[in-house]
């Protein structure tokens, strides 16, 4: 069955703004009609410019932007026919609710019957019916939110570009409100491109997410793609948490390594980025898929390390063991909270890595 066309198309884009150093190195990416596909990356990757630049608010460097296989490369945003929503919302504060959102309406000179229908089915989509009539002074943040991405689904758009929108919030509105806008996005299909450096929040609400790192995109895949199998050492850090070992390769079998620590223990996992023998390596594993063995547990025949106990971290949801092997960076290991009691700080612990789990990358 074949594919369908994509909506957007970016093909070798750049883009500088000294001539010198590339913001934007040759992307080339394709968006879903009717995908969640967020942006994500620590500052200054490049994921912001990206959304400009198909914003239109930014022209690129070098290369093509194209719509339904069309260019807008040279198109200007007003012309794009795009819902933007910003971090600060960029209310208009003299205007009522119902004036905010009606105002791309009114700049397209849509009938004043036609705007009226079109921002009260756009109040509703953000249950906010009964607050047309105020002024976004007396809105709390959360509400301010719901008004600017109003604002931006209310003329029909295709495509919709937010720009760390839930950034202002506070942690329990802004984790209430990725639920929000992940099921307004499946309920209305349309496709929404969004920016952040929460990887949590992408993760919550994607469908696929597209790292971005020193201009270039890293890895673009599903969500429980880009948790389980990070392509590299950037990836696997910067999404999720992350328990690292070093080591040196002393056999490679397959897809499959063995890995010598410092302190002759050995791990077999898989070998990513396709180390040999004699290369230096990080060994990266989930903390939550390493298992601590009781005492009369029976030894697996591999992967199995011995570790010192710092600490216990109670997190509420779950336990973090704080474990130190000789040489090692410290290693977590995430345990279900029925286990709270069951540790304590000094003990010698049994930690068993399975080869599945364990991710190794040059």
């Amino acid at each position: 069955m074949d594919q369908p066309l994509p909506l957007v198309t970016f093909t070798g884009v750049q883009k500088t703004y000294d001539g010198n150093s590339l913001v934007v190195r040759d992307l080339n990416l394709e968006i879903r009609k009717g995908e969640f596909l967020s942006l994500l990356g620590p500052s200054g990757s490049g994921k912001t410019t990206t959304l400009m630049m198909l914003a239109g608010f930014e022209s690129p460097t070098a290369g093509e932007i194209a719509l339904n296989g069309v260019s807008i490369t040279r198109t200007p945003p007003h012309k794009r026919n795009f819902g933007m929503v910003f971090q600060n919302y960029a209310l208009f504060p003299h205007m009522t609710v119902a004036d905010n959102i009606a105002y791309p309406l009114t700049v397209r000179k849509l009938p004043a019957a036609q705007r009226e229908a079109k921002v009260k089915r756009a109040l509703d989509m953000v249950q906010m019916g009964p607050m047309g009539g105020r002024y976004p002074g007396q809105l709390s943040g959360g509400q301010q939110q719901r008004v600017a991405l109003a604002r931006a689904l209310v003329f029909d758009p295709q495509l919709v570009l937010m720009d760390e929108p839930l950034g202002a919030l506070d942690k329990q509105l802004r984790e209430h409100m990725q639920i929000e806008l992940k099921a307004l996005h499946r309920r209305l299909g349309v496709t929404f491109v969004y920016v952040t450096h929460d990887q949590s929040e992408a993760l919550t609400m994607s469908d696929r997410v597209a790292v971005f790192n020193s201009g270039v995109i890293q890895q673009i895949d599903a969500v429980d793609r880009l948790y389980e199998a990070p392509v590299n050492r950037f990836v696997a850090s910067f999404v999720g948490d992350n328990s690292v070992l070093n080591g040196t390769v002393n056999d490679v079998s397959g897809e499959h390594c063995t890995v010598q620590l410092d302190n002759g223990q050995q791990l077999t996992g898989l070998n990513v980025n396709r180390a040999a023998r004699g290369e230096t390596v990080q060994c990266s594993v989930r903390p939550e898929r390493i298992h601590v063995l009781d005492d009369d547990t029976p030894a697996p025949a591999r992967n199995l390390l011995q570790a010192n106990l710092s600490d216990v971290i109670y997190f509420g949801d779950h336990l973090r063991l704080r474990c130190e092997l000789a040489g090692q960076p410290e290693l977590c290991v995430k345990q279900p909270l029925r286990q709270h009691g069951r540790y304590d700080a000094g003990r010698q612990m049994r930690l068993h890595i399975p080869a599945e789990h364990l991710r190794v990358y040059r």
